[in-house]
């Protein structure tokens, strides 16, 4: 094989994401008000900036603030309000307003398309003369002979399945570089390896997870109330099981729903899609929808181990940032606000220190001396203590919150990794969920035809099995195959071969929301990046 095309920067990012963004446009002002050039590159697989992009989103703008200080005179595309909350206990019948907890307060927020503000955030990038390269994957970390990180490989293209080179083959391109900046989001592939290598996780407690399933609807304009949030708890998930729901009226006639799960349940039945599902039927949020159509669909794995699992942030030759460090609020429901100043603290530090260390270790002080930090701890006991179950977790928020004001003389662990937490099934009964209707509720098949998702068939699978065994002999003896429940894209499948039971990965229906990659109750599936340009292609989420 000839060797790789090689390309120099000073900066390579992997992921253009809000933290990823927000590091190259910090990056290349510093460069221009400093008069010092610095060459950046960002790789993003998504076929498009945003296209991958995936959140509620109500966005706190305090990082913009900062980063783009005029940016309301600008086309930027965040127009709505935030004008109600409403936080809602559900029974299956009934629904009981409970007082909105302060973090979940929204005055002076903007509910938006995390999307569309990422595409524009890339606009805004390239006219400042950053180099996006979108439909190219970071397959590989290049390392020196020292063990240093010295930048990423993209992923070969043209690959038949069986890994041999097709017609249309274009070997991937070596991208060279001072400090590469890890921004692939949740449960980065690449970070992955970095935290194993490096071992990053030595003083943090173990990252946990929940996935994040989402549709968008255009609704009856008579319903539509631009501003108008809504988040719920309870019904139809059982109290030892954590998650609830959100929905915001935005843009002209839409409403954004979605429901949130935590990987930490217990019952291998449990389909996630099929609870989003059935949530949708409740009266308090059927009304919204009804005289309405689903017009986007799409899913998500988000960090929520906040505070105690942030891993050590550095290493020779690069850096994390945003959710691939697992910059989230969970109370708050809240992470771009916090993803963007990670950003901005690792531009700060890289342009700094670029020619100077090689392991900028700055990057870590500055984050620890940041309102972002200072925010991640006071709210750092809120999600660890559902773990006591509902009511508790709710007694005990409260008084975290009111009376110790965040401040509490202690901390509160975490249950240990999410993929320990499933019980074997014969503890439990499969769960009856009801039919889809069509109108309100919609079969998984059906909805990933609005999420745009296209990988081209004939390539090597991106969802591989580190034994073959192990889903028959493993997860059906044990677990009855959960895989093909907590999938929300039907990737996983139990066939009859000759009479035999065997999974099939249908990898082309992968929304790449990694949940197979954190669930998995023996870590045998490991997610890796397809070739460039695959996968969803969400537009307006």
């Amino acid at each position: 094989m000839t060797a790789r095309e090689k390309i120099e920067y000073d900066v390579v990012i992997v992921g253009a994401g809000p933290s990823g963004l927000s590091t190259a446009i910090k990056l290349k002002q510093l460069s221009k008000k400093n008069n010092k050039e610095i060459s950046i590159c960002i790789v993003e697989k998504g076929s498009e900036v945003g296209s991958h992009i995936l959140s509620g989103a109500v966005v706190e703008t305090k990082s913009l603030d900062e980063l783009i200080p005029n940016w309301k005179d600008t086309d930027i595309p965040i127009k709505t309000q935030a004008k109600k909350d409403k936080f809602l206990y559900l029974t299956e019948h009934k629904s009981y307003t409970l007082p909105t907890p302060p973090q979940m307060k929204n005055h002076g927020n903007y509910i938006v398309s995390l999307g569309n503000l990422c595409n524009w955030l890339g606009n805004y990038a390239e006219n400042l003369g950053i180099e996006i390269y979108p439909g190219f994957s970071a397959s590989e970390i290049l390392f020196s002979e020292n063990g240093h990180v010295e930048g990423i490989a993209t992923n070969d293209m043209g690959r038949l399945k069986d890994g041999s080179e097709g017609p249309n083959f274009e070997q991937g391109i070596e991208l060279k570089a001072k400090q590469t900046v890890f921004s692939e989001g949740c449960r980065g592939h690449l970070g992955k390896q970095l935290m194993k290598k490096f071992d990053l996780n030595s003083a943090n407690q173990s990252q946990t997870y929940a996935i994040g399933i989402k549709e968008l609807w255009e609704i009856d304009e008579n319903k539509h109330n631009p501003g108008e949030i809504v988040h719920t708890t309870g019904w139809p998930l059982k109290s030892d099981t954590y998650g609830g729901s959100f929905l915001y009226h935005f843009g002209k006639n839409q409403v954004s729903i979605g429901f949130v799960i935590g990987l930490d349940y217990k019952n291998p039945y449990l389909s996630p899609y099929d609870e989003f599902q059935r949530f949708k039927h409740h009266n308090e949020i059927k009304k919204h929808l009804e005289g309405g159509r689903r017009i986007s669909y799409g899913a998500r794995a988000l960090n929520e181990g906040g505070y105690q699992s942030i891993p050590k942030l550095t290493f020779p030759g690069g850096l994390l940032v945003g959710c691939e460090a697992g910059f989230l609020n969970v109370p708050k429901i809240k992470g771009t606000h916090l993803a963007m100043k990670s950003g901005m603290l690792a531009a700060e530090s890289i342009f700094e220190l670029i020619d100077k260390e090689k392991e900028i270790t700055l990057y870590e002080q500055k984050i620890k001396k940041s309102w972002l930090y200072k925010e991640l701890h006071s709210v750092r006991n809120i999600r660890p203590s559902f773990k006591w179950g509902f009511w508790k977790a709710i007694v005990y928020s409260a008084i975290d919150t009111y009376l110790f004001r965040g401040k509490a003389p202690w901390t509160i662990k975490h249950d240990g990794s999410d993929h320990n937490s499933l019980s074997e099934k014969k503890h439990f009964s499969p769960i009856n969920y009801p039919k889809p209707d069509g109108v309100i509720s919609f079969d998984k098949l059906t909805n990933l035809s609005f999420s745009g998702t296209n990988h081209e068939e004939d390539q090597p699978c991106h969802l591989t099995l580190l034994n073959k065994d192990v889903p028959i002999e493993v997860n059906l003896e044990r677990f009855d195959n959960p895989e093909t429940r907590y999938c929300p894209a039907g990737v996983y499948e139990i066939i009859n071969n000759n009479g035999k039971p065997s999974l099939q990965i249908n990898a082309q229906n992968c929304l790449h929301c990694k949940t197979c990659d954190i669930k998995d109750p023996t870590q045998n599936i490991n997610w890796i990046a397809p070739q460039g340009g695959g996968g969803p292609n969400y537009q307006g989420m």
